[in-house]
């Protein structure tokens, strides 16, 4: 019972730290997302340490805060299915399919070198799962919604699945390359349990 309340503690302090990250944006997309100071990488640990069911929870979590802050965004979506498929598509399967980063340590990586390939790509795993949330979201919902409101010129140049990857990568891309920048540094200075047991 004490560990389930101190992993508790942990992954809401960690929620909150990428709730606060989330807010110290290097870049801010016109329409909705933006580079953020690694905001992803608390609820990626999570799920590196305590495992993917503790990970998938507190994405789950982190896509609340998430859509109670992002509110003004889904305002300019005009249909009530167009919103529930915003809610979906851009805050709950995202932020919580972060939460499955950490799936890549099940294969029990032995040598250091693999530690720091499985850590690697894990966090690019969880990047891309968000990633292709937001291109989904993007073609389907709001390639019409930016092309009816003239929002900006490209819309009109290119479809919508190659409108949404440029939309979307223009953002997320800067900012999941953070996070795998920051991912090796981030399993030494915290302590991961099973890299912490097999090297120091």
């Amino acid at each position: 019972m004490k560990k389930k309340i101190y992993i508790l503690t942990e992954c809401s302090l960690l929620v909150a730290l990428s709730t606060v990250l989330s807010f110290c944006k290097v870049y801010e997309a016109p329409l909705g997302g933006a580079v953020t100071l690694l905001s992803m990488l608390p609820v990626i640990y999570i799920s590196f340490k305590h495992g993917i069911l503790w990970g998938l929870g507190s994405g789950f979590v982190y896509s609340v805060t998430q859509i109670l802050f992002g509110m003004q965004t889904v305002a300019y979506v005009p249909t009530t299915l167009g919103v529930i498929g915003c809610i979906i598509f851009d805050y709950v399967l995202p932020f919580t399919l972060l939460g499955l980063g950490g799936i890549t340590i099940y294969f029990k990586p032995k040598e250091k070198s693999k530690v720091y390939l499985a850590v690697i790509s894990g966090t690019l795993l969880a990047v891309t799962l968000r990633f292709a949330c937001h291109l989904v979201s993007g073609a389907v919902i709001w390639y019409e919604i930016t092309k009816a409101g003239e929002w900006n010129d490209y819309v009109f140049k290119y479809s919508k699945w190659v409108y949404s990857f440029i939309y979307n990568i223009s953002y997320l891309g800067p900012d999941g390359a953070l996070v795998l920048l920051a991912s090796p540094v981030m399993v030494r200075l915290m302590n991961i349990p099973f890299f912490a047991k097999r090297y120091e």
